[in-house]
């Protein structure tokens, strides 16, 4: 029996100069929209949980941010309340200050500057992740409307391995407690499902999360399908790219496709071994 899949989607940004892992407000519209012409829904995470477990779920696929950057409140939340579309945002933890909440385009008032990625990075760096990042405030407006809920990306979002004079189990294993602690702090609770931070991941670090009662770990590893014979710990999630909803349409199609993607994913993962050799 062909076990169904579900497409897993990773954004990042979305803002109306595009730039480096970023959609235009234009593009990801026409990919709501595409999605919801061609009849798709977006789950949960507990849903995703479920499907992963053998229930039927229909035509869907996952929407998923990751880092938790301020135009995700500004331009992709208003889009996703007008097509009825739900997403997760994994969050950073340490990078969310408090404060006001900021006017996104579904107000009048002149809205926040949503700056190019690596400014992002320089203006984090420089402790200065309230202008790029949500707000707790803004985090708990998209809870309360019930389209967006908030997962963790670990508290400092931190490559510990490229550090050699650093127990890097150690430093996971205190990124993953502080993080579900932030969590449980602001939000009221944490769940069990885990996005890594720039993707690295190993097998101790798989081991420390599930101590810690993550179940659900979400990869950046694009070529293979999500189904219920997937593991939890290796959830494959494809970066969705600027371009049109159709464009979209043919690359959930090609990987995720029961006939096309296992000669699609064993393609694409050949090639990329080859550049990497």
């Amino acid at each position: 029996m062909i076990k169904p899949s579900v497409p897993v989607l990773m954004y990042h940004h979305v803002r109306p100069e595009g730039g480096m892992i970023a959609c235009t407000p234009e593009h990801f519209e026409d990919q709501l929209r595409w999605l919801q012409k061609n009849h798709y829904k977006s789950l949960t995470l507990d849903e995703f949980a479920q499907h992963l477990q053998g229930k039927p779920v229909g035509k869907v696929v996952l929407i998923t941010f990751d880092d938790g950057y301020l135009d995700n409140w500004v331009y992709a939340f208003p889009l996703l309340k007008k097509y009825g579309f739900h997403a997760t945002i994994f969050l950073v933890t340490s990078w969310l200050q408090h404060g006001a909440v900021r006017p996104n385009t579904e107000s009048q008032a002149p809205l926040p500057d949503c700056p190019e990625h690596r400014v992002c990075e320089t203006l984090i760096a420089q402790q200065r992740s309230d202008e790029v990042i949500l707000r707790w405030s803004e985090v708990q407006a998209m809870r309360e409307s019930g389209l967006v809920e908030f997962h963790s990306h670990t508290h400092t979002h931190t490559r510990w391995d490229l550090d050699s004079g650093v127990d890097k189990n150690e430093k996971m294993r205190w990124e993953l407690q502080a993080s579900r602690q932030t969590l449980r702090q602001e939000l009221g609770g944490v769940s069990s499902h885990l996005c890594w931070p720039q993707g690295y991941f190993d097998a101790d670090y798989v081991r420390i999360a599930q101590d810690l009662g993550f179940v659900y770990l979400y990869t950046t590893q694009p070529f293979g399908r999500n189904t219920s014979a997937t593991s939890p710990a290796y959830i494959h999630r494809f970066a969705v790219r600027n371009r049109p909803g159709k464009t979209l349409g043919k690359r959930i199609r090609a990987s995720h496709h029961p006939l096309i993607a296992p000669f699609f994913n064993s393609f694409k993962q050949w090639r990329r071994a080859r550049r990497l050799a």
